[in-house]
């Protein structure tokens, strides 16, 4: 899990995922070689810090799989304001860098104001992070950013085998979306594929429980397509692999930003459930990673 902890590590709240694209573009070039299908690459220009690798020559389905993570934005005279929605329990450790040097402090509150205890001004709009602290057990993996590092993994795991396919990774999720629109886009009008899954981090419920298989989504906020979920469920039975079935009405995902978009997606999240979401604490059971990119190599194949 040594990549997991290297990319939980990089500093890529929403809006700031360049480092994260670099990261990945470094890893595929050192990497792809050693993958089954090498991808042809689409980025840069036109996508923003945004990256598409394309599988094959008859690509049917796209995983979309979001680079940026929660964090926080300084304000004025050290005030802090949320990049989507954190945990902001006092005393939590947040880390950054502005043009003066590292940052390192807790977070306090003042009133319904939320600051950085820092010995002096910091920069405005210097973006802040949890301080990652990553460990693993038998049984569980726990550090924070697992949402969504752990979907990128998994997107990565799944690259090594992969034939036929597109395999996404895209920004601004965690504070509203954005890339998703132009990069279903542009794979809808080159390739012609129109059905997606969501490799992203669901949550440990009173009916998704730690160690059972991962999530496949029926909806939260959003409601996909009936029929294409369907299809998803009955691959996942007959392969005999362990998964569970999520039902919220809240929570979202790129499928979300797929299903408002003026093409016609399928789409459906699938993913692992972890508890402490959005916090420095994140923590998902082994079990329902090996579920996940068992399931991921299934439907890649099948649908």
């Amino acid at each position: 899990m040594n990549l997991l902890k290297r990319m939980c590590e990089i500093h890529a709240p929403s809006g700031e995922e360049l480092s994260m694209s670099e990261f990945l573009l470094d890893y595929i070039s050192k990497n792809h070689n050693k993958w089954k299908t090498k991808p042809t690459l689409h980025y840069g220009d036109g996508l923003q810090d945004n990256i598409i690798m394309v599988f094959g020559k008859n690509p049917r389905t796209a995983i979309f799989s979001h680079m940026d993570s929660i964090g926080f934005m300084v304000k004025y005279n050290n005030e802090i304001i949320k990049i989507g929605g954190p945990e902001t329990t006092e005393g939590i450790v947040l880390v950054g860098e502005d043009s003066i040097g590292k940052i390192e402090g807790e977070l306090i509150k003042k009133k319904d104001k939320l600051f950085i205890d820092f010995n002096r001004e910091i920069d405005r709009g210097t973006s802040l992070t949890f301080k990652v602290n990553f460990r693993e057990t038998d049984d569980f993996i726990q550090s924070c950013y697992m949402d969504n590092r752990l979907g990128i993994w998994n997107c990565l795991e799944i690259a090594k085998t992969l034939e036929e396919g597109i395999i996404v990774f895209s920004s601004w999720e965690e504070h509203g979306g954005g890339s998703v629109g132009y990069l279903g886009k542009f794979i809808y009008e080159k390739y012609g594929v129109n059905q997606a899954l969501i490799s992203d981090i669901t949550w440990v419920t009173d009916g998704v429980k730690h160690g059972n298989g991962c999530v496949v989504s029926i909806r939260d906020s959003g409601i996909p397509r009936r029929s294409y979920v369907n299809k998803i469920t009955d691959i996942a039975k007959k392969s005999n692999i362990p998964f569970q079935l999520e039902v919220e009405n809240s929570g979202g995902s790129d499928g979300n930003q797929l299903q408002k978009s003026s093409y016609p997606w399928d789409w459906c999240f699938v993913g692992a459930p972890e508890d402490n979401v959005h916090s420095p604490n994140e923590k998902v059971h082994k079990k329902d990673i090996d579920s996940m990119v068992k399931l991921y190599k299934e439907l890649l194949e099948k649908l």
